[in-house]
């Protein structure tokens, strides 16, 4: 019977488990490179037993950050510290992979702990945000500038330069940001892109872009080197904007160019203040990813709210996802993967682990 801790092969990778980190901004970057506090923060993680991990949505271009203290991938000399995060999870036998992301309109603002808000123009630190359309994230936010087709052609070619370095560096795979908001997701949503081009207006032109760069990076790396895709599979707006009737048609047709894999999150195209009509709760996305598999074909990513070893399982035994994907938790305990075997009947999960921090944790582990 497959379990969380059935090993996963897609194309050239094989997953020890089904428990991935989800990318989790830091914002301890500086000029995009990594810090020795990536180096920590993603060592638990490798050492707690993971099958995989993914890298934080990492910016193609300057301007693709989210903030100025966000990690990049638009400079070859961003490469060699990617790789010592690389290496880390490595050691422990497990897979890493690098969120590759553009902000869009949700660029050029502030880590959560300022605010998390749009730095004002006439900061050094700001920068001219870009979207399909001159639309801002909230009336309060610079109104970003609407790319041309030209501008397009250039950010797609930025997200396989980055895909080639992301390769560079060692990744095992690479997943595009399609969600929450930023560029592409702002593309496939009716709610921020107003154009009447080849690239807005119905479904199929406003998910053209998502496709051209997903075609465009699968073509740049490995074909042994899986491909993720992260998507806001509804855009919580009651009565508006994406929901599931319009991604499954997209992750049909970014299965037919590539993708390995959709990452199955929600919402980010408008500010929180309106947080739309699902309730937050208990594994509350896990059902995104199930009706994705099934109509689609195609592998899922679960997550949001999965805190318990047997939820975790219950996931991959009832065939709603091939992997789930923690964030949360995992901060709070990074040896979750340990306590989801015991959770299970594991009695022994020594190779979930290190040798020897596997035999420490089962020393201390009350009879």
């Amino acid at each position: 019977m497959v379990n969380l801790f059935t090993p996963l092969t897609l194309r050239g990778v094989t997953f020890k488990n089904r428990i991935l980190v989800s990318p989790m901004c830091q914002y301890a970057a500086v000029d995009g490179h990594v810090t020795d506090w990536h180096i920590e923060h993603h060592g638990r993680f490798a050492l707690g037993g993971v099958g995989g991990a993914l890298v934080e949505a990492t910016g193609i271009l300057p301007e693709g950050r989210i903030t100025p203290d966000c990690l990049g991938i638009w400079d070859d000399a961003h490469v060699a510290g990617l790789a010592r995060i690389v290496a880390g999870y490595h050691r422990q036998g497990a897979a890493i992979g690098i969120q590759l992301s553009h902000a869009g309109r949700k660029g050029s603002s502030t880590p959560p702990w300022d605010g998390g808000w749009a730095i004002p123009a006439d900061d050094p630190r700001a920068w001219q945000t870009v979207a399909p359309s001159a639309i801002p994230y909230h009336e309060d936010w610079p109104v970003p500038h609407a790319l041309s087709i030209d501008e397009i052609a250039g950010i797609t070619a930025a997200f396989v330069a980055a895909a080639k370095r992301a390769v560079a560096a060692g990744f095992d795979f690479v997943e595009i940001h399609g969600a929450h908001g930023y560029l592409l997701h702002s593309f496939v949503s009716p709610v921020s892109n107003e154009r009447t081009d080849a690239y807005g207006g119905t479904a199929e032109n406003r998910m053209r872009f998502s496709l051209e760069v997903a075609s465009a990076v699968r073509a740049a790396i490995p074909d042994t080197m899986p491909l993720f895709y992260r998507a806001s599979c509804i855009d919580r707006i009651e009565g508006a904007g994406l929901t599931l009737d319009d991604t499954v048609p997209l992750a049909i047709a970014l299965k037919g160019v590539g993708v390995d894999l959709i990452d199955c999150s929600a919402g980010g195209v408008l500010v929180r203040t309106n947080p739309g009509h699902i309730k937050e709760g208990p594994g509350f996305q896990i059902g995104f990813a199930d009706r994705i598999r099934r109509e689609a074909g195609i592998a899922t990513m679960a997550v949001g709210g999965i805190t318990e070893g047997r939820q975790a399982d219950a996931v991959i035994t009832e065939g709603k996802a091939d992997f789930v994907a923690i964030g949360r938790e995992m901060l709070s305990d990074s040896n979750f993967p340990y306590r989801a075997a015991l959770a299970i009947g594991i009695e022994k999960p020594a190779f979930a682990l290190p040798l020897r921090y596997a035999f420490y944790l089962q020393f201390r582990e009350p009879a």
